[in-house]
């Protein structure tokens, strides 16, 4: 199967956040770990997941982070080039309209126990009984700064009603300040097009973990994320330069509950090392609207660390 490498697989944002970063020439040494398809191996994990975190925009063009789960083996992939997924949204969900019509998705498939977790991006279309995404971009993540879990099923939960809002209550600030976990959605989306443009384009969902309070919260509208070091790819960073909307996701796991976030965000390229001395980078997020969606998901969590107690 052809891989990427055989030209850039990163777009213009991509690259001039590397060169900014001084990373060199990432494509030299990156360029093979970006494929087209996924390897069996990628296959197998994704269809063994209870959950996927999805990343893309809504009707009006907004971009959010959320969700999708399932019964088990609610994933499967019957070619290297393709998912199915054997599920619904609920009617609440921020990206409940873009499942319903199809369009451009990003997807990090993550196993909290072992830390394990794998990105692409791809052409999300309603199937019978689900979702299709075709797959565009994909790539694996090393397992640095995710925090070990083990997940149960609830049954039954009663469904609440969710909560829209352009601000944070206390309650959310009280819960981001004791998050150790959030997912970031971002998207690019060339106007130049080409084979290359198009590889690049579309979502990119992705993972970011620290210390409980890693979240600086600003105030009511805005936040901060530190970028630690990393794989040197820049895919969020790099989307953000081309075209700053953003969604962030904090998910409760005791409560099941899902934070929807989506705003503009901007990148400190030397941040003060006061608030945050490990970080490379901030992103600082404003928000323009919040969902917030109490025992959302079927799925609990429960940290490794606090089982050993």
């Amino acid at each position: 199967m052809t891989k990427l490498a055989e030209r850039n697989p990163f777009h213009a944002g991509e690259r001039a956040a590397q060169q900014r970063a001084g990373v060199g020439d990432v494509a030299q040494w990156a360029g093979g770990f970006v494929r087209d398809y996924l390897p069996e191996q990628h296959r197998d994990f994704h269809a063994s997941l209870p959950f996927l975190v999805v990343a893309s925009s809504d009707t009006v063009g907004r971009t959010w982070v959320s969700v999708v789960e399932g019964e088990d083996g609610f994933v499967r992939s019957p070619d290297p080039r393709r998912l199915i997924l054997k599920t619904g949204m609920d009617p609440t969900d921020p990206l409940a309209d873009r499942f319903e019509e199809g369009g451009d998705i990003g997807v990090v498939g993550i196993e909290l126990a072992s830390r394990r977790r794998n990105r692409f991006s791809g052409h999300l279309h309603p199937v019978k009984d689900g979702y299709g995404i075709d797959i565009r971009q994909t790539f694996g993540n090393c397992p640095q700064y995710i925090h070990e879990r083990n997940w149960t099923r609830v049954r039954g939960a009663a469904n609440q009603e969710a909560v829209h809002s352009n601000q944070l209550s206390a309650g959310q600030i009280a819960r981001i300040r004791a998050a150790d976990t959030l997912f970031i959605g971002s998207g690019h989306h060339s106007v130049l097009g080409g084979e290359q443009g198009d590889a690049a384009n579309g979502y990119d969902a992705s993972h970011r973990g620290g210390p409980a309070g890693f979240v600086q919260v600003v105030s009511p509208v805005q936040v901060q994320i530190p970028d630690y070091p990393g794989n040197n790819f820049f895919n969020t960073i790099g989307n953000l330069v081309s075209d700053p909307r953003v969604g962030l996701l904090f998910i409760d796991f005791e409560t099941g509950g899902l934070l929807h976030m989506s705003g503009r965000a901007s990148v400190d390229w030397s941040p003060d090392g006061s608030v945050n001395r490990d970080a490379r980078r901030m992103i600082t997020v404003e928000i323009e609207a919040l969902i917030d969606r109490p025992g959302a998901l079927s799925l609990r969590w429960v940290r490794l660390d606090d089982l050993s107690r």
